[in-house]
């Protein structure tokens, strides 16, 4: 990356311009353009400026935001005109040729800026309005507030045509217009896909049972994907079936349809299964008009063949073939109503078995090295994946940290390192497999708020637009000042602390086998290998014992490095809530973020209340037993009361503390488990079959 910048200055240099990259002067773009040549001096941006929008329906999306997010963001008028300073949109074929492909050439445009005039020129559509954006994100204030953007020429296009983020609605739904606001932050960062994992939070119209309450209707998904598709982003459906399917084989309707009597796979050996999955398919196809991809989860299939009604020997061969032979046929039927099939490729097929794959398929997740030459001689395209959230709990590991095995990666190094340097990239520098895009997961299942993946969504759409287009610090600081505007500085060490009170919080409690929810079905290694499920818990205080308070303390010795930490942590926990309230006069932009993580803060922050005061109230029942033995009956009654006034006080906190992060969390998504219209949430009948 040093590399590249040196040859930058040099090609600036050899040009008599002045030096320095945008970053040396100021300016933030995300992503990093792929070509910058900059002019000495600036040029101020002011209410004399006109806007040129020419008369293609194809610049409006363009118009709109330009106007809009300049009145926001820079408070500055732009009206249509003509006059001395004018700032032109236009869309030429072939202004810039990016020898990558039809697709990737409609994504590129020109930015030229010199004292007079601002000219943002597309190829295309895409291209115009991704030139837009950058036009956004440049302008920096002075010191004497002049609103100020460099001369120069940007030229770009983004190295991989898909660049997609991942909504997962396992825990939760967004209400639409929150999710409208996810797609206009998608658009800046020039993320152009939304692989949106909807479980049962879709009406199905074909089997309405399996629509949760409230679930999105075809027109709200169809209204969603009208929105994104004017922005240039395809709203993708993502099934996860035939496994990973407990969200509608839960119902008993659907009982004969499991595989080996478990509601965590379909029977993909029973017609009937593999059309109800279908079914499901046309559900949403239905509701995506407009939409080219289907992305059909043939995620963790485990035991693919394993029902004993498939009559095979369930054996690595049959189970790869069992699972080749749905994508076959999944494939089929999404080409008959035009949608391309993207899949995951992974166990349990065998390398072997690649050259039975579809060619015109997509493979979500670059991973196995074995299927890279396979699929490529194939023709398959592939995808480039990260997740930027897996099993943290309240806040993901964006930043590297140190561990008794030396420093652990964060989520937003090793993106960069994936999607910019990744196995698929290697070979004397060209690339190993057949990559078409990339694909940057944040899983739902630790019930993570969405406002704490943008950091990590960002990554994925900057090197993804530009392998190693940014250091990961110089990515994060041009996030903080363009998502939070930019008087919010202090704003990268916030999220550093709430990673490290997250992390914290982790480690204080006890880890016991469920005895509630019990193992679950199993994992690649084998069925109930591996899978006892945790829950998180800590013991209370020892009840006194009639008739004389005996009580046997157990807290102080158990818990004593959880209590160490605990006060360690309560400080920094203060000093973070502080910031976050600083930051509300600050952050011009996305202030409900701050909302967000202040409640995740205050959660936080209560863990360490409940750990000081639960040992403080059996350091007073201790005393109150030594009263007791003393005869001194006033004093142990006293000390009861006290212990009781703790853990009543705690638990009210508790109570105000949930109920406050209900309030904030449910501004933006509807009521978890919610009832609607008569129907009730439909929860696990058996969680021992959940996955």
């Amino acid at each position: 990356m040093r590399r590249a910048g040196l040859l930058c200055v040099t090609a600036v240099l050899a040009l008599g311009q002045e030096p320095g990259t945008l970053a040396e002067r100021g300016y933030s773009v995300i992503p990093t353009p792929q070509r910058v040549q900059l002019a000495g001096g600036e040029v101020e941006l002011d209410s004399f400026w006109s806007l040129d929008a020419g008369n293609s329906r194809a610049q409006g999306i363009a118009v709109r935001c330009l106007v809009g997010d300049f009145a926001e963001f820079h408070r500055v008028s732009l009206k249509r005109g003509t006059g001395n300073r004018q700032i032109r949109l236009a869309i030429v074929p072939g202004t810039i040729v990016t020898s990558l492909g039809a697709e990737t050439d409609r994504q590129a445009y020109r930015l030229k800026i010199d004292g007079s005039s601002i000219e943002v020129t597309g190829n295309d559509g895409p291209g115009l309005f991704y030139g837009v954006q950058t036009l956004i994100q440049l302008p920096k204030r002075d010191g004497a507030n002049r609103l100020l953007i460099p001369k120069g020429v940007i030229e770009d296009w983004p190295d991989h045509p898909l660049r997609i983020l991942h909504w997962d609605a396992q825990q939760h739904q967004d209400r639409v217009e929150t999710l409208k606001r996810y797609l206009d932050w998608t658009a800046r960062f020039k993320a152009n896909m939304i692989a949106f994992q909807l479980e049962d939070k879709f009406e199905f119209p074909s089997h309405p049972v399996v629509g949760a309450p409230g679930a999105y209707t075809s027109a709200q998904l169809q209204e969603l994907v009208d929105y994104g598709l004017e922005r240039h982003i395809q709203i993708v459906p993502l099934i996860q079936a035939p496994a990973h399917f407990s969200w509608a084989l839960k119902h008993p309707e659907f009982a004969e349809l499991r595989s080996d009597g478990n509601n965590y796979m379909a029977n993909t050996c029973d017609p009937r299964a593999v059309n109800f999955v279908f079914s499901l398919y046309d559900d949403v196809i239905r509701a995506t008009k407009g939409v080219d991809y289907l992305f059909a989860s043939t995620d963790e299939v485990y035991y693919a063949g394993i029902d004993p009604r498939c009559g095979k020997p369930y054996n690595p061969e049959n189970r790869s073939l069992n699972w080749v032979d749905f994508v076959q046929k999944a494939r089929d039927h999404l080409a008959k109503r035009g949608r391309t099939m993207l899949i995951w490729a992974e166990y349990p097929l065998l390398p072997e078995h690649v050259k039975l794959l579809p060619p015109d398929i997509i493979d979500g997740v670059v991973g196995n090295s074995e299927y890279f030459e396979p699929e490529k001689k194939l023709g398959i395209r592939q995808l480039a994946y990260v997740s930027m959230q897996g099993v943290e709990v309240h806040f993901p590991d964006h930043f590297s940290s140190e561990s008794g095995e030396g420093i652990v990666p964060g989520r937003i190094e090793a993106a960069n390192q994936v999607l910019s340097f990744g196995e698929h990239w290697r070979r004397a520098g060209t690339r190993k497999g057949n990559q078409i895009g990339v694909f940057g997961a944040a899983w739902d299942a630790s019930g993570l708020h969405n406002e704490t993946f943008w950091l990590g969504w960002s990554a994925v759409a900057q090197f993804g637009w530009k392998r190693g287009g940014a250091a990961t610090d110089r990515h994060t600081a041009d996030f903080m000042k363009l998502y939070y505007g930019p008087l919010s500085g202090g704003m990268t060490e916030v999220y550093r602390t709430m990673q490290r009170q997250a992390r914290a919080w982790e480690r204080t409690w006890d880890q016991v086998p469920s005895r509630a929810r019990g193992p679950s079905y199993g994992n690649s290694t084998g069925k109930g290998i591996g899978t006892q499920r945790r829950d998180m818990t800590l013991s209370p205080p020892a009840i006194p014992r009639m008739p004389d308070l005996q009580v046997t303390p157990h807290i102080g010795g158990k818990y004593a490095a959880f209590l160490t930490e605990a006060r360690a942590q309560m400080p920094e926990n203060e000093a973070l809530k502080l910031e976050l309230y600083a930051q509300f006069g600050l952050a011009d932009r996305n202030r409900y973020n701050l909302e967000v993580f202040l409640s995740i803060a205050e959660l936080v922050g209560h863990h360490w209340r409940l750990l000081t005061e639960m040992t403080g109230a059996e350091q007073d029942l201790v005393r109150a037993y030594a009263a007791a033995q003393k005869s001194q009956h006033r004093r142990a009654v006293g000390q009861l009361v006290a212990a009781y006034n703790r853990i009543d006080r705690i638990e009210r906190q508790r109570e105000r503390t949930l109920h406050e992060l209900q309030q904030v969390w449910e501004k933006g998504r509807y009521p978890r488990g919610q009832s609607v219209g008569g129907r009730s949430f439909v929860d696990l009948n058996d969680d021992t079959k959940d996955y």
